[in-house]
C-alpha cells in the first residue's frame, strides 16, 4: 500500500516537470550575447528589489494620510523632500526655450490649458485629486510643506487606497491597512490617476486605460506577456520617474526610449531596419490604440447646458456637452522629434484654422524626427471674441458652470482666477491636442506590415509628411530633401 502511495506521488511530480520544463523553456528570458539580436526586453530592465513586508511596523491607528507620512519619514528621511522636487509633485516643470519664444517657458498641468476640462483653475478639488499630496484646494497650496506629501497613493499594496478631493484619503480608507501593505509601485498605483485623466477611465490618452490593469498580450505585449510594471520603464531615481508627455511638457528631458531595452538594429531584415531612422517603432508596433475600451476623439463645449438631450456618458452630459468616442483606433501620424510647442494663456487663437495646443516639433527635412502615432483630441472650447484668446472657465463650486449654467459667469470668474482680460463676449473655437502613443505594443506578429503604408488608400499621406509621393516610388527623405541627411543616416528608409 506505502509502495502504490509512494509510486503515485512520484508519477504525479514526473508529470508536474513534464509541464513545466516546457512552459519554463519557452518563456524565460533569453540571454544577451554581444553582437547578436535580441527580443528579450528582460534582460535591458534591472530587477526589482524585493519588497520590505511593513506588516508589523506598524501598531498604531491612523487619523489622517499626514499621520501616515510621518511615520513613513521616521524610516525613509530622505522621501518626502526628493519628492518636493518632481514634476509629480510640483505639477510644473524648470523653465525651458520653446521655439517662437522670447522667454522660457515653465509648463505643467497646474498652469497649462487643454481641451479637455480645460483647466485644473476651474475645478481645483477635483483634478488635484490625483495629485500626489493631500490638501491642494486652490492657489495657495504650499509646495514646500513635505507634511502634505502622499506616500500612499504609489505604494499602496492593498488596492483599497482611494483618494478623493483635494487629494485627501477617500472616506473610509483604512490607512493603517494601507500602510501595512506598501511596497514598490505597480500598475494599479500608477493608473489610478493616469488611465483616468480627463474625468474618467480611457478618456485622455489613447494608450492608457483601465484594460492595462491585467492585460492579455493582444493589447499590450509588455504588460501582459512580459508583466512589465510601469516602473520598469519609467525608472526612477529619487523619486524622478523617467519619461513625460507633450501634453503638460514641451522639452524632452529624461524621456524613456524603445531602444532603452531592444537594439536599434533588432529585424533580420535590414529592409525594415532601414526605417529606423526615419520611423518610431511605435509606428509599427501600435497599429491600434483603445484596444478594448473607447477613447475620447472629440468634446464640444458648446452643447453643453441641454436639458433636453439624454444623457449618456459616451454621448452627451448636461454639464460638459457632446463626446466622441472610439474603439480600436487607428492613430494620425506626424513627423515628432521629442519637442512640442504650447499654446499658453493669453496667446492669440489660429485664424486660419485650428488652433493646436502642444504641437508636436518636427518636419521631413528635421533628422531627428520620426514619424509618430498620435491621437489626436479635437474640441470645441470657449474664447474671448474681443481678444481671440482662449478663456478658463470655472466649471464647479459657487458660480460655476456645472451649478448654474451660466457661460459669462463661470468665464468671468475663471479670468479673475488666472488674471486675464474677460470682454464679456464669448464663442467657441475649434482646438486640437496631440497625444504621443507609446503603450498598447502589440506582439510582433501583429506589427504592420509594408502594405500599411506603401499601399493605395494606405495609413500614411506621404504629401503631408513633405514626400511627393510614396517613399518608395519617389525616394527617400534625403532624396526629396538632401538638408535631412544631415545626421549621417544611412538607409533607404531614411
Amino acid at each position: 500500500m506505502k509502495d502504490s502511495r509512494n509510486g503515485w506521488i512520484a508519477g504525479f511530480i514526473f508529470i508536474l516537470i513534464l509541464i513545466a520544463v516546457p512552459i519554463w523553456y519557452f518563456t524565460k528570458p533569453a540571454v544577451a550575447v554581444e553582437g547578436q539580436v535580441t527580443d528579450a526586453p528582460w534582460d535591458f530592465v534591472p530587477r526589482r528589489a524585493a519588497p520590505v513586508d511593513h506588516t508589523s511596523l506598524f501598531e498604531q491607528t491612523f487619523a489622517t494620510g499626514q499621520d501616515v507620512t510621518k511615520a513613513c519619514l521616521e524610516c525613509h528621511e530622505d522621501a518626502a523632500e526628493q519628492v518636493l522636487h518632481t514634476a509629480h509633485w510640483r505639477w510644473q516643470a524648470d523653465p525651458v526655450m520653446v521655439e517662437g519664444r522670447d522667454e522660457p517657458v515653465s509648463i505643467g498641468k497646474k498652469n497649462s490649458i487643454n481641451n479637455f476640462c480645460i483647466g485644473i483653475q476651474g475645478n481645483w478639488a477635483s483634478c488635484t485629486a490625483c495629485h500626489a499630496g493631500y490638501g491642494w484646494e486652490d492657489e495657495s497650496f504650499d509646495f514646500e510643506n513635505a507634511a502634505n506629501v502622499d506616500c500612499l497613493v504609489c505604494h499602496d499594496g492593498s488596492g483599497a487606497y482611494q483618494k478623493g478631493k483635494k487629494g485627501l484619503p477617500a472616506e473610509g480608507v483604512d490607512l493603517l491597512a494601507v500602510a501595512r501593505s506598501v511596497g514598490l509601485p505597480t500598475r494599479e498605483n500608477c493608473g489610478s490617476c493616469h488611465f483616468r485623466g480627463g474625468g474618467g477611465n480611457a478618456v485622455k490618452h489613447g494608450d492608457l486605460d483601465e484594460s492595462l490593469y491585467n492585460p492579455s498580450d493582444e493589447i499590450d505585449v509588455h504588460m501582459g506577456r512580459f508583466n512589465f510594471q510601469c516602473v520598469d520603464c519609467h525608472q526612477t531615481s529619487d523619486h524622478v520617474i523617467r519619461g513625460r508627455s507633450i501634453s503638460v511638457s514641451v522639452d524632452n528631458a529624461n524621456q524613456v526610449a524603445c531602444t532603452d531595452c531592444h537594439q536599434s538594429r533588432l529585424h533580420a531584415d535590414a529592409r525594415i531596419n532601414a526605417h529606423t531612422g526615419t520611423v518610431a517603432c511605435q509606428t509599427c508596433h501600435i497599429p491600434h490604440v483603445a484596444v478594448k475600451q473607447a477613447t475620447k476623439t472629440h468634446w464640444d463645449w458648446s452643447a453643453a447646458g441641454d436639458d433636453t438631450r439624454e444623457e449618456d456618458p459616451h454621448e452627451y452630459l448636461k454639464i460638459k456637452g457632446s463626446f466622441i468616442y472610439q474603439k480600436n483606433l487607428e492613430p494620425e501620424y506626424y513627423w515628432y522629434n521629442g519637442l512640442a510647442g504650447r499654446y499658453l494663456l493669453g496667446d492669440p487663437l489660429n485664424e486660419s484654422g485650428n488652433t493646436a495646443l502642444n504641437p508636436p516639433r518636427g518636419n521631413v527635412r528635421d533628422p531627428a524626427a520620426r514619424i509618430w502615432p498620435f491621437k489626436v483630441h479635437r474640441a470645441t472650447q470657449p474664447y474671448d471674441v474681443r481678444y481671440n484668446y482662449l478663456l478658463q472657465p470655472v466649471t464647479s463650486g459657487a458660480g460655476g458652470f456645472w451649478k448654474d449654467f451660466d457661460w459669462n459667469q463661470a468665464l468671468q470668474l475663471g479670468s479673475e482666477i488666472t488674471d486675464m482680460e474677460y470682454s464679456g463676449e464669448y464663442a467657441f473655437a475649434e482646438t486640437e491636442m496631440y497625444w504621443p502613443q507609446t503603450h498598447m505594443v502589440a506582439p510582433k506578429t501583429e506589427a504592420l506590415q509594408c502594405q500599411a503604408c506603401h499601399s493605395e488608400g494606405g495609413r500614411m499621406d506621404w504629401e503631408a509628411l513633405g514626400y511627393p509621393g510614396d517613399p518608395i516610388r519617389w525616394g527617400s527623405r534625403v532624396r526629396a530633401h538632401p538638408e535631412a541627411g544631415a545626421s549621417g543616416l544611412t538607409g533607404a528608409g531614411r
